[in-house]
């Protein structure tokens, strides 16, 4: 693919906030650790370093029972026992439970982390880093994840079961690998058809695991699923310091104030107790009151009973969206989180949290952002006169610029006005002076033709306005194709739409080529 970039300021397709993000850090000094960059991993690195070595044993050992259930080659496996050394750090991306991985971006996401350790492997040869995937299978909502568009089709999976996603059944589901498998019935030979069967397991974590797995085990990816007794047995402390304080709250209220000051919006909002409680088919908030925690349908708790419960099974205990990056950095040996605007932006509300834990917060990054125009879109592009970087323009901009350019082809009339005004004269005067009476008789001659001339001019006015209009309709559907619902393709269309031959190994290792982890601008891809 040929490879070009436009700074995302130019593309209407990122809000301010999103670009003081990936451009200037600088300005959310004191809500982050420092500015994003390659140097700044070498004072992260010294703090991490006294990561805790039992912490790396049960990260470890999690993974191997996850990774022994699918496919753990030799390769995977060293990658795991690398763990165990204190000089192997991870960076991590998290992301929902989407079928199929939903928009393509979630590809972005995982590439920008895989390449971004290798990166870092480059400068600092002698650490280990590990690209992670985060899943978010303790997640609730479900109407987010459950459908996808590839080819313009949505698939969608229906499910009553509630609760955490991670935990739905994957009653039904077959039917809509079957539905995907039939998109690439031309192909019956693609790789499309094995990776289709890599979608199974006892529920939707395990799935996704499996099929994330097969998408990216040759990067180096390792996938954590968080939602395990041994591992949030490790966040206890914190757990308890939430219940008996609410001390998440505090910190963060304190910070969207500081925030406020500099002009830039919340994007989460705290509760007084942000943590869920996890049943097999529920995942229910838990509500602090004067004298008890109370959890609808469970029961009320008073502190000592709570606390106990957390004690006793932890795994029941689910940490919220203010939490739960704290949760993912109590257990990784983590440098930094690489995400989209939104996920970065709410990052930076909870620097306080990790300081009241004395937890170390990790570097912030932008993942990178990919549009891409096949050749059926460049043939579009070519032929309305304008380029992959105009084409970021509004709509209602791109159809003005193309009429003003094109109206220099404007028919001009007159000529014609002229010589029709002539004749009128002529075609009068011949009349009268052959019989004055005929008076009426001219001017209705005259009319005549004063109507066959506005006849000619309004059918070549309509037949231009025809020619602008299916140009203007052309650039509408343009438009549309490359920003469905005024986004961009990232955020709407699945990465099998890129790969309509169902070769997804290819497309994926040409997104890699394509993946710079610290470019900030958008990348533009021909295809």
């Amino acid at each position: 693919m040929q490879k070009s970039k436009i700074n995302r300021l130019y593309t209407n397709y990122f809000s301010l906030l999103a670009n003081k993000l990936t451009y200037e850090q600088k300005e959310f000094k004191g809500f982050i650790q420092e500015e994003f960059s390659i140097e700044s991993f070498k004072n992260q690195l010294k703090i991490k370093s006294n990561f805790d070595k039992k912490k790396r044993e049960i990260l470890h050992q999690s993974l191997l029972e996850d990774y022994t259930k699918i496919d753990l080659n030799s390769k995977t496996k060293a990658i795991i026992d690398s763990l165990l050394s204190e000089n192997t750090f991870t960076v991590t991306t998290g992301h929902q439970l989407n079928i199929f991985t939903g928009p393509i971006y979630f590809i972005y996401k995982i590439l920008d982390t895989i390449k971004l350790a290798e990166e870092l492997k480059k400068t600092y040869p002698e650490n280990n880093f590990v690209p992670i995937y985060w899943m978010a299978s303790e997640d609730h909502d479900f109407e987010e994840i459950n459908h996808t568009y590839i080819f313009n089709k949505k698939i969608s999976w229906e499910s009553n079961f509630g609760g955490a996603v991670g935990a739905y059944p994957l009653e039904n589901f077959s039917n809509i690998t079957d539905e995907v498998a039939r998109l690439f019935l031309n192909y019956p030979d693609a790789k499309i058809h094995d990776l289709l069967k890599k979608y199974h397991g006892e529920n939707l974590a395990q799935a996704t695991f499996s099929f994330v797995n097969e998408l990216f085990q040759a990067y180096g990816l390792l996938i954590i699923d968080s939602n395990k007794a041994n591992l949030k047995k490790e966040f206890i402390p914190i757990l308890k310091k939430e219940l008996e304080s609410s001390f998440s709250e505090k910190e963060v209220l304190k910070t969207n104030e500081k925030l406020a000051e500099l002009g830039f919006k919340s994007q989460i909002f705290p509760r007084p107790i942000n943590l869920f409680y996890l049943t097999k088919i529920n995942r229910i908030r838990i509500v602090k009151s004067a004298n008890s925690f109370d959890i609808e349908g469970i029961g009320s708790f008073t502190e000592g009973e709570i606390l106990k419960m957390v004690e006793l099974n932890p795994e029941n205990f689910s940490p919220n969206v203010v939490l739960r990056p704290v949760y993912q950095e109590t257990i990784l040996p983590n440098l930094a989180y690489i995400g989209g605007a939104a996920e970065i932006s709410y990052w930076t509300q909870l620097k306080g949290v990790f300081d009241a834990v004395n937890l170390t917060f990790p570097l912030l990054k932008i993942r990178n952002s990919i549009q891409i125009f096949d050749q059926n879109a460049q043939k579009k592009i070519q032929k309305l006169g304008l380029d992959e970087f105009q084409i970021f323009d509004k709509l209602e901009e791109l159809k003005k610029r193309y009429i003003q350019k094109n109206l220099k082809n404007e028919i001009d009339f007159t000529d014609l006005t002229k010589s029709q005004n002539e004749l009128a004269q002529i075609i009068e005067k011949q009349i009268l002076n052959f019989d004055k009476a005929l008076l009426k008789f001219a001017e209705a001659e005259k009319i005549k033709l004063q109507n066959q001339i506005e006849t000619i001019k309004q059918k070549l006015i309509k037949q231009q306005k025809n020619q602008f209009d299916s140009a203007l309709k052309q650039l509408e559907d343009l438009k549309n194709k490359l920003f469905p619902n005024n986004v961009l393709q990232e955020r709407y269309d699945n990465f099998l739409n890129f790969c309509p031959d169902g070769d997804y190994a290819k497309l994926i290792f040409e997104l890699y080529e394509a993946i710079e982890p610290c470019e900030n601008d958008l990348i533009v891809l021909k295809s």
